[in-house]
């Protein structure tokens, strides 16, 4: 967990370089649109980085939790958003530092493909919802890129879509529903080799019934 919290901390100054690379435009337009952003709402942004989701969620009129286990990134975007309705929360991989109930919404870009249990992150995303609240996660598809394992510190190789929806299930969340963004994830790596990865969308709405009800 060190190595990869070394590794955003190091990155941090360049990443929205790095990112432009990676994904475009299209992805935070679907994530924001799938979470179904209003003004007045509490969006909580998992692997918030430099805040490529939380300024749009701000921008929509939310209040934005942006998490993130790098120091140098939280240092970064809460520059950025410096003055706008922005609070920054320093997380373990293993361990999400979310409420019960707290937000509205829980966006999560590209932040699953790192964390060391994924059922159980999204378990924790989905108990942070509001009743009605939406879960989106927009990560990477299963892919055969190992490099990326040490050289961008990915713990996992992308993601079944049935994989996901079956975790959001199992969390509780309900109208799941796994799609493209029809965006591709652009990495590459230090000798050269350039990976084309679709990227998948998933959403869910936890429960409006109190989990006591029938």
């Amino acid at each position: 967990m060190n190595d990869t919290r070394e590794y955003f901390d190091d990155v941090a100054p360049r990443w929205d370089t790095m990112r432009q690379q990676f994904f475009g435009e299209g992805v935070r337009r679907a994530a924001v649109g799938a979470a179904g952003i209003q003004p007045g709402m509490t969006v909580i942004d998992v692997g918030t980085g430099t805040g490529f989701l939380a300024e749009a969620a701000i921008e929509a009129g939310a209040r934005v939790i942006g998490i993130d286990l790098s120091e140098g990134m939280l240092a970064r975007v809460s520059a950025r958003l410096a003055g706008r309705p922005f609070e920054a929360r320093l997380s373990e991989l293993a361990t999400l530092p979310l409420r019960e109930g707290e937000a509205d919404a829980v966006m999560a870009n590209m932040f699953l493909h790192h964390a060391e249990n994924p059922p159980a992150a999204i378990r924790d995303m989905a108990r942070a919802l509001k009743p009605g609240g939406r879960l989106v996660i927009t990560d990477a598809d299963t892919h055969a890129h190992e490099w990326l394992r040490t050289e961008q510190h990915d713990r996992w190789l992308g993601f079944d879509r049935r994989d996901i929806a079956r975790w959001f299930a199992a969390a509780g969340l309900q109208e799941v529903a796994v799609g493209d963004t029809q965006e591709i994830c652009s990495p590459t790596s230090g000798c050269g080799t350039k990976a084309a990865i679709t990227i998948f969308l998933a959403r869910g709405v936890r429960s409006r019934l109190n989990p006591a009800e029938p």
